[in-house]
């Protein structure tokens, strides 16, 4: 039950994603031609667009959470022990667990602060835009959470504490976790 909610909230996330996408081309591009075609353009395409895009970006750094899709630099963990590589696991996640509560935190008081002012173009609350930060740091909160309980509970496997590999053009091989390549 509960993996087919995760599943669903996921998925949700990357229709709202390709709908924010489908959106700003369509504002974007529809001013430029209003504007170069015809000598007007859509009032609010400007703002607008930037709000769905800074949406996008929150919303596809939940699923890049998820997916351990994000930067990292492994030169220190590839030579550490699996007992370090576990510590630096474990410390890596509680870092970004208090960052994402520091965000939450933040993104929380400055929608409350300007949920009552109102943008120039479009006239929609402000709170909106700095509500994207409360629904990546919630949602990143979770799986940081979730995968500091893996941890712990020895769900982790020893391949898995590093999930970077050298180069993005090189194929992922269980030898390219250990510097290994393949001819």
């Amino acid at each position: 039950m509960m993996k087919t909610m995760v599943n669903a909230y996921f998925w949700l996330l990357r229709a709202v994603i390709a709908v924010l996408l489908a959106a700003m081309v369509v504002l974007v591009f529809g001013n430029v031609v209003l504007r170069y075609g015809f000598n007007s353009g859509i009032a609010i395409s400007e703002e607008l667009s930037r709000w769905l895009f800074v949406w996008m970006v929150f919303l596809g750094a939940i699923i890049g959470l998820k997916e351990h899709a994000h930067l990292g630099v492994d030169s220190l963990v590839k030579v550490l022990s699996p007992l370090g590589r576990k510590v630096c696991y474990g410390l890596s996640h509680a870092l970004m667990l208090y960052a994402s509560v520091l965000l939450t935190e933040g993104s929380w008081k400055q929608t409350v602060l300007n949920w009552d002012t109102v943008a120039p173009a479009s006239g929609l609350s402000v709170g909106l835009f700095y509500a994207a930060g409360i629904v990546f740091g919630a949602s990143s909160c979770v799986i940081i959470v979730h995968e500091l309980y893996r941890l712990v509970t020895g769900q982790v496997a020893d391949a898995d504490l590093i999930a970077i590999s050298e180069s993005e053009e090189l194929p992922h091989s269980p030898g390219a976790a250990s510097g290994k390549q393949q001819a």
